[in-house]
């Protein structure tokens, strides 16, 4: 929208607010016109974000599942490892937090000759 003149951008703005359902119209009444924006950019969806190497979600997912060679995993387990892979992708801090404390007890357990 900055590329276009402020009439043109009007005028664009206007043609698909009438091409749009009164219900959709309305929604957008209630919600500001002014504040509206039809030309924003969209967000990344989930499935794309990727993490410091360049790997997705599933990636990342499938590539550590590999690396349990045929162990069978139940579907909690599984869908533990979804969850912290996005939660780590997403710079959650709650996950953060599960993470550091599992690698801070893993050492924990090698200092102790426990592992």
């Amino acid at each position: 929208m900055n590329k276009l003149s402020k009439e043109e951008a009007e005028y664009r703005k206007r043609a698909v607010f009438d091409a749009m359902s009164l219900r959709r119209q309305k929604y957008i009444l209630k919600k500001g016109y002014e504040t509206w924006d039809p030309f924003q950019e969209p967000k990344d969806p989930i499935d794309i974000r990727r993490d410091k190497s360049r790997r997705t979600v599933q990636m990342l997912v499938d590539e550590f599942l590999q690396t349990l060679s045929g162990k069978d995993t139940s579907n909690a387990y599984r869908q533990g490892i979804l969850e912290i892979s996005m939660g780590i992708i997403n710079c959650d801090e709650r996950y953060q937090g599960m993470y550091e404390f599992s690698c801070w007890y893993c050492e924990l357990l090698k200092r102790e000759g426990l592992v």
